[in-house]
């Protein structure tokens, strides 16, 4: 199965917490992970962030991110190209998405994955309003 995984589902492939079983029982699963271009930054940033708060400590933090990023140079990345914007728009135009949401359920319809996966309740709705597959973890 090839499949889009936004960044809230496949944080938690480094960030122990609900979903994270989930989220390793798919890999199993995938032959292949659509994200896209942004996604290592936002994990960074959620490591980041947990590492100020002190739920993750150094050694804890360059584990995660190191995964990251060994992860995401294996994946295939959905570049943010004039057909990715105009898809983001619809989407932002008949959904209530952020942008960055939007973006996420655009490169999924864009790269015609056969999975959209995601943590987030609202992306899943707008990604079934554009007949994409979704898988909740």
């Amino acid at each position: 199965m090839r499949a889009y995984l936004d960044t809230s589902a496949l944080t938690k492939r480094y960030i122990r917490e609900q979903g994270s079983d989930l989220i390793d029982d798919l890999f199993l699963e995938l032959d292949s992970v659509v994200v896209n271009s942004i996604c290592l930054p936002e994990i960074i940033s959620a490591l980041s962030r947990l590492r100020r708060e002190k739920s993750l400590n150094a050694n804890e933090y360059n584990r995660c991110k190191r995964a990251a990023i060994e992860d995401v140079s294996l994946f295939e990345v959905c570049q943010l190209s004039s057909e990715v914007l105009r898809t983001t728009i619809d989407v932002l135009e008949h959904s209530e998405l952020r942008a960055v949401d939007a973006l996420h359920v655009a490169c999924a319809i864009e790269s015609k994955v056969s999975r959209f996966v995601s943590s987030d309740k609202k992306q899943l709705l707008t990604a079934k309003k554009f007949n994409l597959k979704t898988h909740e973890i």
